[in-house]
């Protein structure tokens, strides 16, 4: 995925409380020590009450911007089904585009107002991408907490990046706190490897 000279892009995407905001310091503490420019933005929306949550993350040998564009992203790592599909028109063709299979159903389903769309992943499969979906969620309880959904979804990155699954773990233990490494490295392990 990472390229020398040119700029790769990275939306990690997902609900508030679901990590995609470690997710994205993780892979900026990776890309940095490995001597790339980076740039991360991050946009909130109503992330208290699990609205809708995405971070981009730029970098090569030079970024100008934090803000990658539709049909930029070389991978979207959505921590759901709705938000994959939410932002798939940011996807590159033939871009990879990790997702937990998890659904989290918005506001308008759970007080009745709307149905949730089914056939997310048959919808998306349909498209020219390279889709890797996976129930992350059951992944990260097996390793010990569902919180940890995000470094079992950056360990799907991981394994398909430029950089080395230690590099990857130095970061983990420069970016989570002492009490959860364990758990975060065995799930975060748990998807690089499979």
């Amino acid at each position: 995925m990472a390229y020398i000279n040119d700029t790769t892009n990275v939306m990690i995407v997902g609900v508030g409380g679901q990590g995609t905001l470690l997710a994205s310091k993780l892979l900026g503490e990776v890309v940095r020590h490995q001597g790339f420019d980076v740039k991360v933005s991050e946009v909130h929306g109503m992330s208290q009450r699990g609205g809708s949550v995405v971070t981009y993350v730029r970098y090569g040998s030079k970024v100008s911007s934090p803000i990658i564009e539709l049909g930029e992203a070389d991978c979207i790592i959505a921590f759901e089904e709705m938000e994959a599909a939410r932002y798939l028109p940011y996807l590159k063709k033939d871009g990879l585009l990790i997702v937990g299979t998890q659904v989290i159903d918005p506001m308008p389903v759970i007080i009745g107002a709307a149905k949730a769309p089914q056939g997310l992943l048959d919808e998306l499969a349909g498209h020219p991408i390279r889709l890797v979906a996976r129930d992350a969620l059951t992944m990260a309880e097996e390793a010990g907490s569902a919180k940890a959904v995000n470094l079992v979804l950056m360990g799907f990155y991981a394994a398909r990046s430029a950089f080395g699954l230690d590099v990857w773990e130095d970061a983990i233990h420069r970016t989570v706190p002492e009490k959860f490494l364990e758990m975060n490295l065995k799930a975060f392990r748990s998807a690089a490897m499979a």
